[in-house]
């Protein structure tokens, strides 16, 4: 979305696809889960009265052409990319297929999975943590717009403290929102770690691949 008040920005795409092609430079296999509140956010629209389950496919659609969207920008940077999507769309994606997806990323693609987990009532922090289970990730990277967790909103308590490090159980036990307590409950039970980062800081995704101590790690 970048400075609009909706939609795509094609400079934070091309910034993001040019980040990603330097770590797939770098040998590591990435697989990237995108949302859509960028053009739609089923939640929101649910609070206003539109049914939850309506609204949340319409919010799995929006991040089918969020990921097409960074496909583009991806493959201009010469980064081959694959969609997988959990809704079937063979027009536009892949239907997500867990072996496929190993595949391509066993052969040096980048896969952007879209469409969350293609049920509503899951966030796309809860799709994230499942496929990175299915893929067997070494690591969920969570790219914001904040440089880590802070006690509270940073942008509305300017008192707010950064974490470097916090465990599931701190995460949960202080309704920290990071990611929702599903996605966070998962991760814990599968043991996987969590680096909450700021993506709009160009580089840092780079960094933390390289192991700098960049944002908050959630561990056990």
């Amino acid at each position: 979305m970048g400075g609009q008040s909706f939609g795509i920005d094609r400079n934070v795409a091309a910034q993001i696809a040019r980040e990603v092609g330097e770590i797939q430079a770098l040998g590591v296999e990435l697989a990237i889960v995108i949302g859509g509140g960028n053009i739609f956010r089923g939640v929101a629209a649910s609070a206003v009265g539109m049914d939850r389950a309506q609204a949340d496919y319409m919010g799995m659609l929006a991040t089918v052409i969020n990921a097409l969207a960074l496909q583009d920008a991806l493959e201009q940077e010469g980064v081959v990319t694959r969609v997988l999507s959990a809704i079937e769309m063979r027009s536009v994606a892949e239907p997500f297929i867990r072996r496929r997806a190993i595949r391509h990323i066993e052969k040096g693609r980048v896969v952007v999975f879209a469409a969350g987990t293609g049920n509503p009532y899951f966030t796309t922090d809860t799709a994230a943590a499942l496929r990175a289970m299915e893929i067997k990730a070494e690591v969920i990277l969570k790219a914001t717009k904040v440089d880590g967790i802070y006690s509270a909103d940073p942008m509305i308590d300017p008192s707010a403290t950064k974490f470097d490090t916090l465990s599931y159980l701190e995460v949960l036990d202080r309704r920290l929102k990071v990611m929702d307590a599903t996605a966070i409950s998962l991760c814990m039970d599968n043991k996987l770690p969590i680096v909450v980062f700021n993506l709009r800081t160009h580089g840092n995704m780079k960094r933390v691949i390289l192991g700098e101590a960049i944002g908050t790690t959630v561990g056990a």
